[in-house]
């Protein structure tokens, strides 16, 4: 099987990369930007595969695209997107022209090159906000409320479009927050880790009682290999591991792995239109193809805040932008 992946060189694209090399009967051509969050330092164990390479381009360049796709892919799988609430808030055209744009790009360089498959990796975020019960499903409505989240929901609205008007076999996976290695530090848990591990203040929005849907970033990666395989043509994914956690209890969770006491948590001014609760109902791929999810969260929890503890030089070359020189 030959793969055509996008932004493979991000958190989850990394892992993802990693996860298919041990599939002998996979190939991978990773095509990714390598903007702020894509390093090329998280795929270097593997850069040297056989079965692997990398090309650096952006997704909204057509003819990058389609001179890679000309070589013959049995599938696509797109995580090439600017993924940052915060920064989607403060200026979203960078969203909107990789996560829409972009994916308009792919979506006709699909369809020029008979690729077989397409797998847009989404979000929970473009549900909206859920109240103090209920789950997302699949039939959920598209309920945007940031910049970030309505960029994925306009990818996924043409995804399915392009499915529904010209018979493009697409599938679309929406999880719930990752976690794990390889994670860039503005994220809420490695923010949390790190600035726990110096001893600083560690800021929490408002009253910390935002509550998410926890999953590692293996467990999702599994999907997704699932739903490229085996989903049905059209179809929609939730993912999602049933560990809902707030905010606050998370963070008090890590400060407790790192044995840092509770004063180091700070609440600060809440962000615009921030979703007050996420919840996923995975049915839906538990039953029709066979995921579950096999991390634990108290163990995977621990094992992510000693990954960091273990790989301080990645920290600090991410930290102070030096890892964008390794492309070079």
């Amino acid at each position: 099987m030959k793969l055509f992946v996008t932004g493979g060189a991000g958190f989850i694209g990394s892992n993802f990369v990693r996860l298919m090399l041990t599939r002998p009967d996979v190939e991978i051509l990773n095509f990714d930007a390598l903007t702020y969050a894509g390093n090329l330092e998280n795929l270097k164990d593997v850069e040297s595969h056989s079965r692997y390479r990398f090309v650096k381009a952006d997704i909204t360049d057509a003819e990058k695209v389609n001179g890679c796709l000309a070589a013959g892919f049995d599938a696509i799988v797109n995580f090439a997107a600017e993924t940052h609430v915060d920064r989607s808030i403060v200026d979203s055209s960078a969203f909107v022209r990789a996560n829409v744009l972009g994916v308009q790009v792919l979506l006709e360089a699909a369809r020029a090159h008979h690729v077989g498959r397409f797998v847009q990796v989404s979000t929970d975020e473009v549900y909206g906000s859920l109240g103090a019960s209920g789950l997302f499903t699949e039939q959920s409505p598209l309920a945007p409320n940031s910049p970030y989240a309505a960029s994925k929901a306009g990818a996924d609205l043409l995804v399915r479009a392009y499915s529904k008007t010209y018979g493009l076999d697409a599938v679309i996976t929406r999880c719930s927050n990752n976690y794990g290695p390889y994670q860039f530090p503005e994220k809420l848990i490695p923010v949390m880790i790190l600035n726990a591990m110096e001893d600083r203040r560690l800021p929490v929005y408002g009253d910390g009682l935002y509550t998410r849907d926890w999953i590692h970033v293996e467990d999702h990666c599994r999907a997704i290999e699932m739903a490229l395989r085996a989903g049905r043509p059209g179809s929609v994914y939730n993912i999602g591991s049933n560990q809902e956690l707030r905010n606050i209890d998370l963070v008090k969770r890590i400060l407790d792995i790192l044995g840092k006491p509770h004063h180091l948590i700070e609440h600060v001014p809440d962000r615009p239109g921030h979703d007050r609760r996420y919840a996923i109902d995975a049915n839906v791929i538990r039953r029709e193809l066979g995921w579950a999810p096999q991390m634990a969260f108290g163990t995977a929890l621990r094992q992510t805040v000693e990954w960091y503890q273990a790989n301080p030089e990645w920290v600090s070359r991410v930290r102070s932008g030096a890892y964008k020189r390794y492309y070079e």
